[in-house]
């Protein structure tokens, strides 16, 4: 199904039966994407003393209890509410779902002990393009990102110069194949965080982080349409399902 998309007085054409799924999904126990010292998600029935939510075990339905995190366990899409004394709901804040992207792709540079990305490195990816989105793959871009605990392994992330020059440059959505825009340990500073939200500024609540993507190397870098779908939970993160469509 072939869809016309008017963007900036131009017309898209994108092919809705050609979805690229850069989400990684949430599953039970340790082969599942992890951050922040929590223990690996859980997917269990309900069980009461004489009822099991299980068909297998001889439930008429399966009914299921999840618990997780989603900053911690999937692909999840944050507001500024994430940093914020007041918890702005992704599921007010973003209300919009169609977004012109750039995906690019950004080898980390080493700096001291960390690998980082730089302004430098967005604006020769960049150039003079205008996108709503911009949607990172680091390099090495290995299978094993899906399910990697990164905690305590100090991963790439932006410099707050990175994350300005997103700002000044009008990107709204920023979305990222590692567990955050911000180094690991930093003693809570979160300075692409702060930057990219403009805390000290006029605060961008109509802005979202995106994290714990996953691109395939088949897709090319370059412009697509993204459609950016959140589970409609009042919370500063929902698990998100990040949707690219390729212009024709």
């Amino acid at each position: 199904m072939i869809a016309q998309i008017h963007y900036n007085s131009r017309k898209y054409s994108i092919d809705l039966s050609k979805p690229i799924d850069i989400s990684i999904p949430l599953r039970d126990g340790t082969e599942n994407v992890s951050a922040w010292y929590l223990d690996p998600p859980k997917i269990f029935p309900v069980r009461s003393e004489d009822w099991v939510g299980c068909v297998k075990e001889g439930g008429d339905v399966n009914f299921n209890n999840i618990h997780f995190n989603p900053h911690s366990h999937c692909t999840h899409t944050e507001t500024a509410g994430h940093i914020t004394e007041t918890v702005h709901s992704i599921n007010k804040y973003l209300n919009q779902f169609f977004f012109l992207a750039e995906v690019v792709t950004i080898p980390p540079e080493k700096q001291e002990d960390d690998f980082v990305i730089t302004k430098r490195q967005l604006q020769f990816a960049l150039g003079n393009k205008k996108r709503d989105a911009i949607v990172i793959r680091t390099l090495p871009n290995l299978d094993d990102k899906k399910n990697t605990n990164y905690s305590h392994t100090n991963p790439p992330y932006l410099l707050e110069e990175a994350a300005i020059y997103l700002r000044e440059k009008g990107i709204k959505h920023l979305l990222i194949d590692m567990p955050s825009v911000d180094k690991e340990k930093d003693e809570g500073r979160l300075s692409a965080h702060n930057a990219f939200w403009d805390t000290e500024g006029k605060l961008r609540l109509d802005a979202t982080i995106t994290e714990f993507i996953f691109v395939p190397n088949s897709v090319e870098d370059g412009t697509y349409f993204l459609n950016l779908m959140v589970a409609a939970i009042e919370n500063d993160a929902s698990p998100s399902k990040p949707v690219l469509y390729k212009p024709e």
